[in-house]
């Protein structure tokens, strides 16, 4: 069954970029964490100074750093950080505003976002047992896949698609105007 719930993830196309951008969560973070220290060293290094204090002195001086290496390494840092900003800001909007959230976040958490990755399923089921009682196996991959669809949501939103039935209910004059959305 655990086989099936990982495929279904990664080929629902709802599931697949939050499932890949999950996946990715502990590396992106460590190289940055590594990307930030190499940086602050080889400037410490080469210039005597940290970062802020030569990029305050580059632009007093009025020196543009376009195209050098130097912006290259700030935008490769900058956008793996505002990654890492985004994934985060959307588990605590979901933690604290779902009626699920600590519970999805509790799996999100120890599943993809700890520093420490699980073995296994079973040692991440045992990790969530003082969050969530009564977790099994099968339940822990049901509300893994759910914490992703709600996470999914959070982060790119409801497609037009997936509202028109809810809207038609409520407005049912919309009816034939969204005969050419789902077209």
């Amino acid at each position: 069954m655990a086989k099936n719930t990982v495929t279904d993830v990664q080929d629902n196309p709802l599931y697949h970029d939050t499932w890949k951008l999950l996946k990715k969560y502990r590396d992106v973070v460590w190289s940055l964490e590594l990307s930030v220290q190499q940086v602050q060293k080889k400037f410490n290094i080469e210039y005597g100074k940290s970062i802020d204090d030569f990029l305050d002195s580059v632009y007093l001086a009025g020196a543009d750093l376009a195209g050098t290496e130097i912006e290259h390494h700030a935008q490769c840092i900058q956008r793996s950080a505002q990654m890492i900003h985004l994934l985060d800001n959307a588990v605590s909007c979901l933690r604290e505003k779902h009626k699920d959230g600590e519970e999805l976040y509790w799996i999100l958490y120890i599943t993809y976002l700890s520093p420490h990755k699980p073995k296994n399923a079973m040692q991440a089921i045992q990790l969530l047992r003082p969050h969530i009682r009564d977790i099994s196996y099968a339940t822990y991959f049901r509300r893994r896949q759910y914490a992703i669809d709600t996470l999914s949501s959070v982060l790119w939103g409801y497609t037009s698609k997936d509202s028109i039935a809810i809207l038609e209910k409520f407005v049912p004059d919309l009816k034939d105007d969204t005969k050419l959305i789902r077209n």
